[in-house]
């Protein structure tokens, strides 16, 4: 169980978007947690695997029944509007689930403000997909039918659980992939549901179109994570 209150919860897909932002934020390991997680005083992060499937079983453990921290869907997501550049923070006010429901964040207009603050940051609809959206011509497809600035695969089932809980809500995300890059489609495939290279993943990459789009992709992280670490730490601050 968890120990202490809870003012903010940050959940990512996958553990490198956890370690990542928890190195940058010099979070501790918690090792009361029965799974990866890091924090300290009242900044929680954690990741929930792809699609938020591990989500349910996870929530009691990083929350007290009582707490009603701020939840943040942080990480990455890739672009569906070509003004958004590889490194931009997308701080949504809604998200758009695949069933077209819509869930308005629900952050305080301050909390919006300070994780803004001194970053190139945008409005608009997150579109939550089952899929990696892979291609430009299927970005284009999903931007034109949802009017979102930018897509995930988490935002939906987290905000969700925010408001099931009743907790107020913010997605903050870095864009890794922009609105005309072309993403390898064996890059899910090589992934378990924990973001976890699948057993002969590595040989997979060995591949010369996957490796360099793979290589491209880990720079995008990189340079988005850097971005949601920055507005985290002026969030919490």
């Amino acid at each position: 169980m968890p120990t202490g209150l809870v003012a903010i919860l940050v959940l990512t897909a996958v553990e490198l978007e956890t370690r990542a932002l928890a190195r940058a934020l010099s979070l501790s390991l918690l090792p009361s947690v029965p799974f990866l997680a890091f924090g300290r005083g009242t900044l929680r992060v954690a990741p929930v695997g792809l699609r938020a499937c591990l989500l349910r079983d996870r929530w009691p453990a990083l929350v007290h029944a009582s707490d009603r921290p701020l939840v943040i869907s942080a990480g990455v997501c890739g672009a569906l509007d070509p003004a958004l550049k590889v490194g931009d923070i997308v701080l949504s006010d809604s998200v758009i689930s695949e069933a077209g429901t819509r869930l308005a964040i629900t952050a305080s207009a301050g909390q919006r403000a300070a994780a803004a603050t001194g970053v190139n940051a945008h409005t608009g609809a997150m579109v939550s997909s089952r899929q990696i959206v892979t291609t430009p011509e299927a970005k284009a497809a999903l931007r034109a039918a949802t009017g979102g600035v930018a897509v995930d695969m988490e935002s939906a089932m987290i905000l969700e659980a925010a408001t099931a809980h009743g907790c107020a809500s913010m997605i903050l995300r870095g864009v890794s992939d922009d609105a005309r890059e072309t993403l390898p489609e064996e890059l899910m495939s090589l992934m378990g549901a924990d973001g976890r290279l699948r057993g002969g993943g590595v040989l997979a990459l060995a591949r010369p179109g996957v490796l360099a789009g793979a290589l491209r992709l880990r720079r995008g992280t990189r340079q988005a994570l850097q971005s949601v670490a920055g507005s985290l730490a002026r969030l919490a601050a």
